[in-house]
């Protein structure tokens, strides 16, 4: 059915600068922790809440075995996503058509984890009911959560993150690096100012400085950066001066919130024209962003973007999406949470803050606050001399690609946007508060906001074609890291076509080419719900909705959603037939015959598909679900016991899957291989080929194709007498498919071969031998119990390449080269990961810095070719 390739990191963000020490809020969020379910970091925008909450997170990691894990919520703006976005941050799966938290609560309750719900404020309601949903369902589960404003759970417990306190600039200094704030601003000062430190002679201006910024950490952060230019005294004058101009006209403003507006104000100010016109449009991205991102939305004349893309391998590449409509006219403001409401509309009703606080427009203003994509101050507040006018003003400089280079550098230079680490292409971040200002610059500029917003959309759509175009060859796992880290940015590109007129068939046509996203990246909920939506909104019959029908039906992954599907896959092709389109005929069929499969009508399935497969690929049918055709038919051969014929057709599919590079669907015949060799019942055969099918699905993290080859080496491991092996393997396999689908889609065809090996182990071992060996499986997490899958002989096999022939590569652990490419102190650090320390853990134990033990990490997982730590722990494991 689908699977899943590698998943977005859901682990405590990255720090790429030092955290200064808020030792007494980590002692008090621990103690919290060990005694109540929820706690709630609360403060003020630029406070640190988010790295406070990583902080904690990472002290308490210890105490939860099914880890810590991180939705970010900031990119969100649709309540209906927050289960959704938990889900996907768990690393949970689930093909059902019941409510979303009905289905994690039934997933998590024997979990003992720590859920952090980061950025809340603006989806206030929605995260309540997800944490009173873990909390009442669950018993292991807890919450942390940051947010402006209390989730108002009666079981919630507070932990107020206030500004770092700031000594009084004409006491005793002689403790002042003592001061956190102090501390912040002489580190980022020396950052931009080498040699930079505080001295006897300088402190008491430091002081004097970070008192009149009230202590937030960013406008510390923000006002640092000028030191590149200015010396102390000058910055403590100049700051001294903006307050008296900035202060006079809004008395109504908290001080707090005219501190911060003043140090983000002062930092528009001193950057370029082209450098605030690219903070403005950037801040339309809902997540991070890279620089081709960056050109293609921020630049008046967008370029195409570049994927480093090879010709095209596969053997029928997808044709270009259809082009997009025309712009509506008529269309130009949105919102985040009602798109196609007018700003002013949403101000002359008196539209409430997000998720229903009960504080109507004016309250937000007169408290300074900032709302999801709202205005942070009410229009001419806060508004300087420097601020572009609505009317009158001059028209900008248009920007062009090549200038945004230099203006994204300008803006990383002056903090505004943050440069986040990790390998692979730079990626780029707008701190929340700094997003909705640049927005509520952007929207200062007439027709901006929907332009801006359009750009995104339109480049979210060639993103997701080219993606389509390379997805059957090399580089699938780049692909999808790619589009995990732009996840928010597809949101939000699929909103804005959705709720803006005139834009739904270009919103359609987004979510069905991203069929493979959904379908194998583990996100068919997700996918489902972004397809009935566009599904409603376009009824017309276009070539874009065909293919939504049949990408909607693909996604039903249990059997009470079969029948729709089905229906779905019908209309899909018929629509297709209509429209003369062969490719999305085929594209129908193919999801026909898998129902047929799953639904154990044999003879049908492999009717269908060797009609299929004789037909030959017809022009723009994708070539994965060209060569899947194949797969079936074979598997539907090795069901019906023609057992000869599946392995000839394996072997052909296998060799066009290793001519162009192909992993994904590889995975798939090299299981299907071993179901053939296990219905001959020859065990020596079909266990390597189902254990180089287990490699290489861990490798793209494909769940459900996890869940199918376990369930298979069950099989073969129950048959080669292996029972209380089988029995572990049983209790893991059931640990996986609870997070799916536990009826396997009530299919008898792939579930009555597993049920009998349970039956046979059960009564060879006896009830408690089993129940032991079964707890012992299901207790293991995903990598865990493929690694213990992968075990032979009393040692490991890591995930690696195998022969072509199926045979082990020479890369077991016991001979295993990368073991010797590492140094001793990395097989040390890789130790400490296996036991479960997060990298400042690590530091500690070894007595080095956070990011040198950041570094070893990542030279280890380059030098054994993982993607995470999970497999670095996995890999330890299995050596000891």
């Amino acid at each position: 059915m689908g699977g899943s390739a590698p998943r977005r990191v859901h682990q405590s963000p990255v720090e790429t600068t030092s955290f200064v020490d808020r030792r007494d809020e980590l002692a008090e969020g621990r103690r919290l922790l060990a005694t109540a379910r929820l706690v709630t970091l609360t403060g003020p925008g630029g406070v640190g809440k988010t790295r406070l909450a990583g902080r904690i997170a990472a002290r308490v990691e210890r105490a939860f075995p099914d880890g810590v894990r991180f939705a970010h919520l900031a990119g969100l703006h649709d309540p209906a996503l927050v289960p959704l976005a938990a889900a996907d941050a768990l690393g949970l799966h689930d093909h059902s058509e019941q409510p979303p938290l009905d289905t994690l609560v039934e997933q998590l309750r024997d979990r003992r984890l720590l859920l952090v719900l980061d950025n809340c404020e603006h989806l206030l309601s929605a995260c309540a009911e997800l944490a009173a949903a873990l909390l009442h369902g669950t018993t292991g589960v807890r919450v942390l959560a940051t947010s402006r404003h209390r989730l108002a759970l009666t079981e919630e417990h507070l932990l107020d993150v206030r500004p770092l306190p700031v000594p009084d600039p004409d006491s005793d200094l002689s403790a002042a690096a003592t001061y956190p704030a102090l501390a912040l601003f002489a580190d980022r000062a020396a950052a931009v100012a080498p040699g930079f430190e505080l001295t006897p002679d300088n402190r008491a201006a430091v002081a004097r400085l970070c008192r009149r910024l009230d202590g937030l950490p960013l406008a510390i952060e923000l006002a640092a950066v000028r030191m590149r230019v200015l010396g102390v005294d000058q910055l403590v004058a100049r700051l001294d001066d903006r307050y008296r101009l900035l202060t006079t006209g809004s008395p109504a403003v908290l001080p707090r919130h005219q501190t911060l507006r003043a140090a983000v104000d002062w930092s528009h100010e001193l950057c370029t024209e082209a450098e605030q016109l690219v903070w403005a449009r950037a801040s339309v991205f809902a997540g991070s962003f890279d620089l081709e991102a960056a050109e293609a939305v921020c630049a008046d004349a967008a370029p195409t973007p570049n994927l480093n893309p090879a010709p095209n391998p596969a053997p029928n590449p997808a044709p270009d999406p259809a082009p997009d409509p025309a712009p509506d006219p008529n269309t130009d403001r949105r919102t985040a949470e009602r798109p196609g409401k007018a700003e002013g509309d949403r101000r002359a009703e008196g539209d409430r803050r997000a998720e229903g606080d009960g504080r109507t427009e004016g309250d937000r203003r007169a408290e300074g606050d900032y709302t999801a994509e709202g205005d942070p101050t009410a229009e001419g507040d806060d508004r300087t001399e420097g601020d572009p006018k609505p009317d009158g003003a001059p028209k900008p400089e248009p920007v062009h690609p090549q200038d945004v280079l230099e203006a994204v550098a300008g803006l990383v230079d002056k903090s505004v946007l943050c440069r986040e680490g990790g390998p692979g292409t730079a990626r780029y971040r707008l701190l929340d508060t700094l997003r909705h200002y640049g927005l509520d610059k952007l929207r200062q500029r007439p027709g901006e906001e929907s332009a801006a917003r359009r750009r995104q959309r339109d480049w979210a759509q060639e993103v997701a074609a080219e993606c389509e175009r390379r997805w059957f060859g090399p580089g699938q796992r780049e692909i999808v890291a790619r589009l995990r880290a732009d996840q928010d940015n597809l949101r939000a590109a699929l909103e804005f076509s959705l709720t803006v007129p005139g834009e739904a068939r270009a919103g359609l046509g987004l979510a069905g080419t991203l069929w493979f996203y959904w379908h194998a990246c583990g996100a068919p909920r997700e996918g489902r719900y972004w397809l009935d939506r566009a599904l409603d909104a376009h009824p017309e019959p276009t070539r874009e909705r065909a293919r939504a029908l049949w990408v909607a039906g693909l996604l039903a992954g249990c059997p009470e959603d079969l029948t729709r599907g089905r229906h779905r896959a019908e209309d899909a092709r018929a629509l297709a037939r209509r429209l003369g389109d062969p490719a999305e005929v085929a594209h129908a069929e193919y999801l026909l015959g898998l129902m047929a499969l799953f639904g154990d009508d044999l003879p049908a399935a492999l009717e269908h598909y060797e009609a299929a497969v004789a037909r030959n690929p017809v022009d723009g049918q994708l070539p994965s679900l060209a060569v899947l055709d194949q797969v079936e038919l074979a598997a539907s051969l090795a069901f019906l016991g023609h057992t000869d014929r599946a392995v000839q057709v394996c072997e052909d599919a296998h060799r066009l899957c290793e001519e162009h590079g192909e992993e994904w669907v590889r995975s798939y015949v090299l299981r299907v291989l071993a179901l053939a060799y296990a219905e001959r019942k020859e065990w020596d055969r079909a266990e390597p080929h189902a254990r180089d099918a287990l490699r290489r699905k861990l490798a793209v993290h494909d769940v459900i194709g996890i869940g199918l080859t376990l369930d298979l080496l069950v099989v073969i491991t129950a048959a080669r007498g292996a029972h209380e092996r089988a029995a572990v393997l049983l209790g893991g396999a059931d640990r996986v498919w609870a997070g799916i689908d536990g009826n396997r889609f009530g299919s008898t065809t792939y579930n009555s071969a597993r049920k009998e090996s349970e039956t046979r182990v059960r009564a060879a071992v006896g009830p408690g031998a089993f129940e032991r060996a079964y707890r012992r499986g299901g207790g293991l997490g995903l990598t865990a119990i493929v690694s213990y899958a992968l075990q032979e002989a009393g040692r490991a096999v890591v995930p690696g390449p195998r022969r072509a022939d199926g045979g082990p590569a020479p890369d077991s652990v016991r001979g295993d080269p990368r073991l010797a490419s590492l140094t001793r102190r990395e097989r040390e650090v890789a130790e400490l990961v296996a036991d479960g320390l997060a990298n400042q853990q690590i530091a500690d134990r070894l007595v080095i810095a956070r990011r040198t033990a950041e570094g070893h990490v990542e030279r280890i997982l380059g030098k054994l070719g993982f993607s995470n730590r999970s497999q670095i722990a996995a890999w330890v494991s299995a050596r000891r």
